[in-house]
């Protein structure tokens, strides 16, 4: 409730000072001059391609609201390093050379990309953590608010699980990556849930996202608890609940267990209509991106008042205290709020959903 409470004040606060006009002042009041007019170049840096939503969803909508912000004066020069920290520490330094304006960054390693996040800072280049929290001397962070994504992950596995399952129910966890600082906070929230009411019976750290990786786990776990010895399964994203869903139907599972995602991702909405992936969670990347690229546009024009009102949350990293932050709020996907959610804001229609394979489980959840 915490959490929430901060990021539905930051909202208020937003629209207050929207509705009052301050969102278009700049600097604190007595010398309100940008330090860059609407000629800017923003950088942004996307971890992998694996999850869809970066290339589909992220790209092209930081890119959209900049043009807006800047009156199509200003542009977005993208990279992705396809999960590699390696590539992408040397497309930061790309950016640096080439004198970008700010830097958005959704990092790959959070901890191994900190010296080039200095690099940036000394050469006077703004960086701003982007959906994952990156070391450094970071300017802001924009994300949703992660323990609640495990959180609202946990909770719902319990739901589908039911009353009946108890402590005993063996139930395993797909964590995220380990070079990624979000995985842990998913996992931190989800076990907050589940810790005492199932049994954690196998519990795996997956490398770079990978569903493959996730798959060759999920099987790990089959071998040793027996294709029925698995009441569910916490999986930390869509890609990888598909990879999970592959090893239980490989092992020959007719009867799948409840199994979790996270960004609610075309293939894992279908799976939901069709009853195989029970749930994923629904972060409005329209949201957040927007957000972004408001934050990143104003701390590069100096407007001061608009920046604080858009970071009134406060997030710790390893190398940093109390760094400006903005929470965005996320929900559970289940065959129940589709229509209300990935619908309703115009991710997918209800044609994209329900191809000819998922007409009939479409029109059996009322969705058409």
């Amino acid at each position: 409730m915490r959490r929430i409470a901060i990021a539905v004040a930051a909202s208020t606060m937003t629209l207050s000072l929207a509705g009052c006009g301050v969102l278009n002042a700049t600097g604190d009041g007595a010398s309100a001059s940008p330090t860059k007019g609407n000629d800017i170049t923003v950088g942004l840096l996307l971890p992998e391609k694996a999850n869809t939503r970066y290339n589909k969803f992220d790209y092209p909508i930081v890119e959209r609201k900049v043009a807006e912000l800047t009156k199509k004066h200003g542009k977005v020069e993208y990279a992705n390093a396809d999960a590699s920290a390696t590539r992408q520490v040397r497309q930061l330094q790309d950016m640096i050379d080439g004198k970008v304006d700010v830097i958005l960054l959704d990092a790959v390693d959070a901890h191994a990309i900190a010296g080039e996040v200095r690099k940036a800072k000394d050469a006077g280049i703004p960086v701003i953590a982007y959906d994952r929290l990156a070391e450094g001397p970071i300017d802001a962070y924009v994300s949703f608010d992660n323990e609640l994504v495990g959180e609202v992950q946990g909770r719902t596995l319990l739901e589908a699980l039911g009353a009946g399952a108890g402590p005993s129910a063996k139930v395993v966890m797909m964590n995220g990556s380990p070079t990624d600082p979000n995985a842990r906070q998913f996992k931190q929230g989800a076990l907050s849930e589940l810790n005492g009411k199932v049994t954690i019976a196998q519990s795996f750290d997956t490398t770079g996202w990978k569903p493959e990786n996730a798959e060759a786990n999920m099987a790990k776990a089959i071998a040793a608890l027996g294709k029925d010895g698995i009441a569910g399964v916490y999986a930390a994203n869509d890609g990888m609940a598909g990879g999970v869903i592959k090893a239980l139907k490989a092992a020959g599972v007719t009867e799948l267990p409840p199994v979790t995602g996270q960004d609610a991702e075309l293939p894992a909405v279908q799976r939901i209509v069709d009853g195989e992936q029970y749930m994923s969670v629904y972060k409005s990347y329209p949201d957040e991106a927007e957000t972004a690229a408001q934050i990143a546009v104003t701390k590069v024009q100096g407007k001061d008042i608009q920046f604080d009102a858009l970071t009134q949350d406060r997030v710790d990293s390893p190398t940093a205290k109390d760094i400006p932050s903005k929470l965005v709020q996320v929900s559970a996907l289940t065959k129940g709020t589709i229509k209300d959610t990935v619908v309703a804001d115009g991710i997918y229609s209800v044609d994209d959903i329900c191809t000819a394979k998922y007409k009939a489980a479409c029109a059996a959840i009322g969705l058409k």
